[in-house]
């Protein structure tokens, strides 16, 4: 499957990753050391949010699901969902938890994430992937409050999703 293999992207292994022209670092809360890379797709698509009452009764914006589909060189390859879960073509699946994240850019920006596979399902590409990282994001973030409780928002972003294993 050499399609998404990336090998060339040696400059995410060094904890260095390139948006555009621009260069950031990758904050030590979502690096993986120690890990390799398996695949990188650019994610496009929506956060989801709800309205609900807080525990003080207030209605505000509670994050929901994403919804996404994953492109690699032009082409949709797999799709992001609730879980969060990551589906590839190849019916390969992977299930993560959240154990690190590092603000986006800009208010706007989702933060960047680290999160440990918890499940795995099929057999293909995401099948020895045992951390994603999300990574560039832009936009996403949905600010102010909301007036009808079961109200829902989506809002776009776009993010890296970097497949790692050991």
């Amino acid at each position: 499957m050499t399609r998404r293999i990336c090998l060339p992207t040696l400059v995410i292994a060094a904890t260095v990753f390139c948006a555009g022209s621009a260069v950031a670092q990758i904050p030590a809360a979502v690096a993986a050391p120690g890990e390799k890379t398996i695949a990188t797709f650019q994610g496009v698509g929506a956060q989801i949010y709800q309205c609900k009452a807080g525990s003080d009764s207030k209605l505000a914006w509670s994050f929901r699901e994403p919804i996404a589909a994953l492109i690699d060189d032009g082409k949709t390859v797999g799709r992001h969902y609730g879980g969060p879960t990551w589906e590839d073509v190849d019916g390969s699946k992977i299930v993560g938890t959240a154990v690190g994240n590092a603000p986006g850019a800009a208010p706007e920006d989702i933060p960047w994430l680290k999160l440990d596979v918890v499940k795995h399902q099929g057999h293909g590409l995401l099948s020895s992937v045992t951390t994603v990282q999300r990574l560039d994001t832009h936009g996403g973030a949905l600010s102010g409050g909301c007036e009808k409780a079961h109200d829902f928002r989506s809002v776009a972003y776009s993010a890296t999703y970097v497949f790692k294993g050991k």
